[in-house]
């Protein structure tokens, strides 16, 4: 896509050649994480479905868990992450590998029966939008899966109180703690998905005990087991770092027709199967398809 053509885009994190997935979650010390939200999607995650659009796939974590849905769609704006994922995953008819901006998702309307956004919107400078391009590319009453940092969480209020920080977690606007980092308000977050056209539903509480001391004195299977009973408290407040929810599509947006699977992201139009290696559309603007991933980051 020509810098033009971009120029009305939110800036993009990109992980394109980190090594991400080895350094923050194999030797980060992150495994009670991991298991508090194996433990959320578990309990939110619909029993079965057709097509599951990743968002934020990454190397491919979560991706095994997503056991209900026939195909699922790994979306990243990384190729090199979406490397790593085929790498652990394989190559085969359940996994469709697409680079991709969020904010300009190469998807034909009304594609998807469910969607997940995992550790993705506090990278989102405008959520908003973000979010209501996911709801075009799903059918009405798909299901939403959304985790987002939380800004309302039980430290940024303490320290707030002990005034060793100057932002407020009580106001609703974003507070960006490092470049295209940010937490949000759990108002402010469900006001986005109702504008974008989900309804709210289930929410649980994360990682409630994300403390070093406790992460290295406790058993992480006993954190993780005690992270599930505390989690269960999300429909009454919302004080730990991490929130998921469970949001519907709701409106009488169409089904998209069969056969129908990606848009030219630069102009909208229902693209054609790939020749050669490449996705053309009827404007002119043609995209790469290179060792099993789909490329929408840049036009060839």
């Amino acid at each position: 896509m020509s810098a033009e053509e971009r120029d009305d885009n939110p800036p993009v994190c990109d992980y394109e050649g980190s090594d991400y997935q080895e350094r923050f979650w194999e030797q980060g010390g992150r495994a009670y994480e991991d298991g508090a939200e194996a433990v959320a999607l578990r309990r939110l995650l619909p029993s079965g479905g057709r097509l599951l659009l990743e968002v934020g796939a990454g190397a491919g974590r979560n991706t095994p868990r997503y056991t209900g849905y026939e195909r699922i769609v790994l979306m990243d704006y990384s190729s090199t992450q979406l490397a790593q994922a085929q790498a652990r995953l394989g190559q085969s008819e359940k996994y469709i590998y697409v680079a991709a901006d969020v904010y300009r998702l190469p998807f034909v309307d009304g594609l998807f029966d469910g969607a997940t956004m995992i550790r993705v919107l506090h990278h989102m400078a405008e959520p908003e939008k973000a979010l209501a391009q996911v709801r075009s590319a799903l059918q009405p009453g798909a299901v939403f899966i959304l985790e987002y940092a939380n800004k309302l969480n039980l430290k940024a209020i303490l320290r707030y109180l002990l005034r060793k920080q100057t932002w407020s977690p009580f106001s609703e606007e974003p507070v960006e703690f490092m470049a295209l980092n940010f937490d949000f308000h759990p108002r402010a977050v469900r006001r986005y998905l109702r504008n974008a056209g989900f309804s709210v539903g289930r929410i649980l509480t994360v990682s409630h005990f994300r403390i070093g001391i406790l992460k290295r004195l406790v058993p992480t299977r006993l954190l993780v087991w005690l992270d599930s009973l505390a989690s269960l408290t999300g429909p009454l407040w919302q004080f730990s770092p991490s929130v998921f929810v469970r949001a519907e599509a709701v409106g009488s947006t169409a089904k998209a027709a069969t056969g129908a699977f990606f848009k030219c992201p630069a102009c909208g139009t229902a693209l054609p199967e790939a020749k050669g290696g490449v996705l053309a559309c009827g404007n002119g603007h043609r995209w790469g398809v290179k060792d099993g991933i789909y490329n929408f980051k840049e036009m060839l």
